[in-house]
């Protein structure tokens, strides 16, 4: 009896083990994770500034530095002095100041180095004193040596008498005459104390300076090798033990002050121990990291670069946002209001009923939700939900980190999630080519692959061509399944047509308001609508084709051909004139549907050439694959090899070397744009060769991987929600909830994030049934509306 008691207690946690336990547990999660960053932000700010210069980064394998909770942006010279450009347009002085000793004075020329382009600059040099100026930049760049405070204090009380002081001032002290253990034997407790007084009297003039909008960093002391002897004179007897000491004394003296002390570059140089010149001299990627933080601290507010979080506030929301969430509050409301009167109506029901009946009562009395409730509770779920993408996304309540690719950090997720994937198989109920649990398995794995590679920002050309092939193998599946429903079902209705739509573009549409973005920002929706109203346009418009009416009249052959040619020509004519391409699609009734945020089209117009074919070569195979079956060519209504072992044999190669040629394609190929006109031309090669090898044998065409499956189910919402939940920036960084283990904090965000795309997935299910209703005159007056709205909102905001 005990031991049946076990068992049903096993099976009990076991079924308590589902996607909705999951869901339940990820909201307590990510209630955590809020309440933990909200306590970081009392702690340190919200002042993304001091996360980048903490030392709380790391580097990572390629020894690029990764500040803690914010994103760096790569500094190239000309994104530098096109930020220097615009602050000068803004009628503002670019006015640099390195005031310190020998060591700043490498920064320094670190600094203009990067900046020396145009013949109309010049360098002054007076004794020790150095000066850089680049007229069209309004640039003026200064290093005054100061080897002790008192000299600091002269130079900060004579900028405190500036009208027009400089706009960024990296201060750095040298202490090596308080060395303790060094050659000054003379060291007492009374000289520290009046180094503390000195630098106490530096607090006045730096804080005058910044309540005139002048930054100053104080830069630590960096750290020395200082397991060489043979150091420059300055520097022997010193230790960093030495420097660590002294450092602390800065930072608990000036730390009340305005000063913003920088302490990630004694981490940085800490790192790169390894390239010191001599122990003491930073080595060039030090002084790259170093001058990249300070580009960071100077630009990122003026320049919005969406990889450059650090320093940079968030944007503005607009009075779209206000109503979108304004509605959503209302729903969220409603739907607290509707449950507690539930709760409420259970409670009573279980006190008052429970004792006097004899049956179970698990059911509610009159606790059936209507349709309206139902909707209700739908919306204020994914009201709650877009309050989470909001502060991942919108704010920076939530850290962000510059991607990281190296071979393993892709290759190695993809062999164990496929590893994975095809430990979960089983049988399939279904036969036939590409059947349905097939083309989910394909969607599944094709995503998952798609979203390694955005997450690791994967820049080699095969990787590159390996998604596009994906994306396009999406784009086939779409010709496919649709022509092959068009064909078996005859059902061409407009309601269907809308209910599909309405799928597609349920929550890119919420999020083109929600987080104020262009459709055409969530490109992979943009994508699939258009692609699919294609195949919905060319086999609607007459004469209508299915497999009962060709039974009838075998000459519709030939008006289907007549479709495929037609189809096929209309796509080539808007690629060879993009004169003509750009009038269709920037017409005054759909332009923001085709443009981006700078209102060009130039993503549509990449998009479309890029897979301009791949859905007509989804249609085509799929009215070959019906002509066969016809003509008995092949039968996949059984578990058999679909041909005889010659020809399965002969295909199985043709098919391998189909993959090869394309593989061989992408590793070769030198010039991306090149590369990129020819494969339209080729893509069919290995996505068909593909499709032979998953299903020429019976054993293989019958079996799937439900792990993959699963995936393929909600592959839309993983593509659309991966922008904002997974990764952050608009898809150029990496959320992060857990700062300081990137493994845990990929692992965690994923399973947020995979949940949420299935809670919308399970939402859009829900709602497509009242937004779309059966009857088509309905439907076609809600679409009608939306469509009204869509123009308003297009013309208002």
């Amino acid at each position: 009896m005990s031991e049946d008691k076990r068992v049903s207690k096993a099976d009990y946690i076991i079924a308590q083990l589902n996607v909705q336990s999951a869901k339940k547990l990820c909201f307590l999660v990510t209630f955590f994770f809020i309440l933990y960053h909200s306590i970081i932000h009392l702690k340190f700010g919200n002042d993304s500034c001091k996360f980048i210069l903490e030392d709380l980064g790391r580097f990572k394998g390629d020894r690029e530095w990764q500040p803690f909770g914010c994103m760096i942006h790569k500094y190239t010279q000309s994104d530098t002095r096109r930020c220097n450009k615009l602050i000068a347009f803004l009628g503002k002085d670019n006015n640099f100041l390195f005031l310190g000793d020998s060591r700043l004075k490498e920064l320094y020329e670190g600094f203009i180095t990067h900046f020396k382009e145009s013949k109309e600059t010049s360098e002054n040099e007076s004794s020790n004193n150095r000066e850089y100026v680049d007229f069209k930049l309004r640039l003026r760049v200064n290093y005054v040596p100061t080897y002790d405070l008192k000299s600091m204090l002269n130079q900060f009380e004579h900028l405190e008498k500036d009208v027009d002081p400089p706009k960024f001032i990296i201060v750095s002290s040298k202490f090596i005459h308080l060395n303790p253990k060094g050659r000054n034997e003379n060291y007492t407790k009374e000289l520290e104390k009046s180094f503390i007084k000195n630098l106490t009297l530096l607090i006045t003039p730096i804080d005058n300076l910044v309540k005139k909008q002048t930054k100053v960093l104080w830069k630590l002391q960096d750290p020395i090798d200082d397991s060489l002897t043979d150091r420059q004179y300055d520097w022997k007897g010193i230790t960093n033990s030495d420097i660590n000491h002294f450092n602390r004394i800065i930072s608990d003296t000036i730390k009340y002050s305005n000063v913003q002390i920088w302490r990630s570059s004694t981490q940085i140089a800490l790192g790169l121990q390894d390239e010191m010149q001599n122990g003491v001299k930073l080595g060039p990627i030090a002084l790259k990291h170093d001058i990249q933080i300070m580009l960071n601290i100077y630009c990122n507010d003026n320049m919005n670069y969406n990889d450059g979080t650090c320093c940079s506030t968030s944007e503005n929301y607009t009075m779209l946002q206000i109503i979108t969430y304004s509605v959503f509050l209302v729903c969220s409301t409603l739907m607290i209001a509707l449950k507690l009167k539930r709760w409420v109506l259970r409670f009573r029901g279980h006190t008052l009923y429970m004792p006097l009946q004899q049956q179970d009562t698990n059911q509610p009395v009159n606790m059936q939700s209507n349709k309206f409730s139902e909707a209700i509770e739908s919306l204020g779920i994914l009201g709650i939900i877009m309050v989470y993408f909001f502060l991942c996304d919108r704010t920076s309540f939530f850290m962000k980190e510059n991607k990281y690719y190296s071979e393993f950090s892709f290759w190695i997720p993809v062999f164990w999630l496929s590893a994975f994937g095809l430990f979960f198989t089983e049988d399939s109920k279904f036969t036939r080519v590409l059947h349905r649990d097939q083309t989910d398995e394909m969607k599944g794995f094709m995503i998952i692959v798609v979203l390694v590679y955005f997450m690791t920002g994967a820049t080699p050309i095969p990787i590159y061509f390996l998604t596009k092939v994906f994306i396009s193998t999406f784009l086939f599946l779409i010709g496919y399944q649709h022509f092959s429903y068009f064909w078996i079902t005859g059902n061409n209705s407009i309601s269907r047509y809308i209910t599909v739509m309405f799928r597609i573009n349920f929550m890119t549409i919420i999020l083109c308001f929600a987080m104020n973005r262009p459709y055409q920002f969530y490109f992979f929706a943009p994508l699939v609508s258009f692609w699919f109203s294609i195949t919905y346009i060319t086999f609607s418009l007459p004469p209508f084709i299915s497999a009962q009416t060709v039974e009838n009249n075998s000459y519709q052959y030939l008006y289907l051909v007549i479709k495929f040619i037609c189809l096929v020509s209309v796509i080539t004519i808007l690629y060879m004139s993009e004169v003509f391409f750009e009038r269709i699609f920037l017409m005054r009734a759909w332009r923001a549907l085709f443009v981006s945020t700078d209102d060009l089209m130039n993503e549509w117009w990449y998009r479309f050439k890029l897979d301009r074919y791949s859905t007509a070569y989804g249609i085509i195979f799929s009215s070959i694959l019906i002509a066969a079956q016809k003509f008995n060519i092949f039968d996949d209504s059984n578990h058999g090899n679909l041909f005889s072992r010659r020809i399965s044999l002969s295909s199985t190669l043709i098919a391998i070397a189909g993959i090869g040629f394309y593989t061989t394609f992408t590793f070769f190929c030198k010039n991306k744009q090149d590369c990129e006109e020819i494969h339209p031309y080729v893509v069919f090669i290995p996505i068909v060769s593909f499709i032979i090898l998953r299903n020429i044998s019976g054993f293989l065409r019958t079996r799937f991987s439900t792990f993959f499956s699963w995936f393929g189910k909600i592959s839309l919402e993983l593509f659309i929600c991966m922008h904002h939940i997974w990764l952050a920036a608009d898809r150029h960084g990496v959320l992060v909830l857990l700062p300081g283990f990137p493994t845990l904090n990929i692992i965690l965000t994923s399973i947020i994030f995979v949940c949420i795309s299935h809670e919308i997935h399970r939402l859009t299910q829900i709602l497509v049934t009242f937004a779309v209703p059966d009857n088509w005159k309905l439907a076609v007056r809600n679409l009608v509306l939306f469509l009204i709205i869509l123009f308003k909102i297009d013309q208002n905001f």
